[in-house]
């Protein structure tokens, strides 16, 4: 148990590496205080470019990677070894996914301000149940060419994970997925009411319908 919890807070650690933060320091700039406040890939690439938001998405992603690929199988060895593998649950995978997640958007590195977990999200799942990122992608893109919106599109793909995994029969996969999708409704809460507002940024671009003439 005390190297589970060990391995959570681990994760949680590795999440706070905000890749926009990091990044941003190397050019003197902190995007919080710029376009949405955000320091996610979205508000990276409309304040830095698409070679500034393709660095935050490889880090972002990344850590969510290491985190349920690598952190659920370390144990703390004795002197001569710091570091041992041990058996890990698939269970305890997800919560090592997770838990990068929740350092993401709640980094204690940065003042607890940090990106929406979405990036790190799709990180983790890369490892916990690839075949799950197939109907996120296609009701993302789907999302994106009807409206536009980003923080919607991400939202319906989170929650699209949760039929795939009941789909393939896993219980704690629905766990996992159901917290991910509301945690991800809870991270873009803004941009949902925004988007009711009337006020919510578009990607204009990729939108083919609806849009304002």
């Amino acid at each position: 148990m005390t190297i589970f919890i060990i391995n959570i807070l681990l994760a949680y650690l590795l999440g706070s590496v905000s890749g926009s933060l990091f990044l941003g320091k190397l050019k003197d700039v902190d995007i919080r205080d710029m376009g949405s406040g955000n320091a996610g890939g979205t508000n990276a690439f409309r304040t830095q470019g698409a070679l500034f938001a393709l660095g935050v998405i490889i880090i972002d992603v990344g850590k969510g990677v290491i985190a349920a690929l690598w952190v659920p199988y370390l144990g703390l060895g004795g002197s001569e070894e710091l570091l041992i593998h041990i058996p890990a649950t698939a269970g305890e995978v997800m919560l090592c996914g997770f838990a990068a997640m929740l350092g993401h958007c709640f980094p204690i590195w940065h003042g607890f301000r940090g990106g929406k977990g979405a990036a790190t999200a799709i990180g983790a799942m890369m490892i916990i149940e690839p075949w799950l990122l197939l109907p996120l992608a296609v009701v993302w893109l789907v999302s994106m060419v009807m409206s536009g919106y980003v923080g919607l599109s991400t939202v319906l793909a989170g929650f699209s994970l949760i039929p795939s995994a009941w789909w393939l029969d896993g219980r704690e996969l629905v766990i996992f997925t159901t917290a991910t999708a509301l945690f991800l409704m809870f991270t873009h809460r803004r941009n949902l009411r925004h988007m009711s507002e009337g006020t919510e940024n578009r990607f204009e671009r990729m939108q083919l319908f609806f849009r304002k003439h």
